[in-house]
Order: structure tokens, then sequence, then C-alpha cells
């Protein structure tokens, strides 16, 4: 099981915060899918978490991304990409 960053747990944070999650933050294991069998959350979780991503950070996360799918993979791959869009802006 791997550990979580610092920036991993913060986004944790942020995602059981935004969403209500009856979870602890340090429990998302950084690799774990986010949605159906991970965490088991839906589209609209991925609405909320972009929202939170936009305001805490202020990366666009877009619905009609073509790569949604490996961006909200794993709280790793989530957490890859707003470090690397807020390297870039």
């Amino acid at each position: 099981m791997a550990d979580q960053t610092e920036f991993e747990r913060e986004l944790a944070v942020l995602l059981v915060t935004s969403l209500n999650l009856s979870l602890d933050p340090q429990a998302i294991v950084p690799d774990v899918p986010l949605f159906r069998e991970g965490l088991g959350l839906d589209s609209i979780d991925m609405l909320e978490i972009a929202l939170a991503v936009s305001k805490q950070y202020g990366v666009e996360l877009r619905a009609d991304d073509p790569d949604n799918q490996t961006i909200f993979s794993s709280l790793r791959a989530l957490a890859a990409v707003i470090a690397a869009r807020r390297a870039h802006s």
C-alpha cells in the first residue's frame, strides 16, 4: 500500500470535505480508483471535485476533457494533473 504524499493528503482532505464523505482522508489509498469499484464515486462527484479543485487551486478540470478517465482514475493521478497544470499556469 503506497503512502500519500503531502499534496495527496491535502487533496484527499479536499475530496472528503467537498463530497461530505464519512471517511478519513488518510484512508484513501493513492493508487486505488476513485470511481466505481474504488471509492464508489460517480459523475456528479466528479463535477463536485472539479469545482472544488478550481476554487482551491485555480486549475480547471472540464467535463468534456477526453482524458477525464485518466485524470480521475485515482488520487495520485488527480494530484499529478493538478500539480502539472499549476506549474504551467
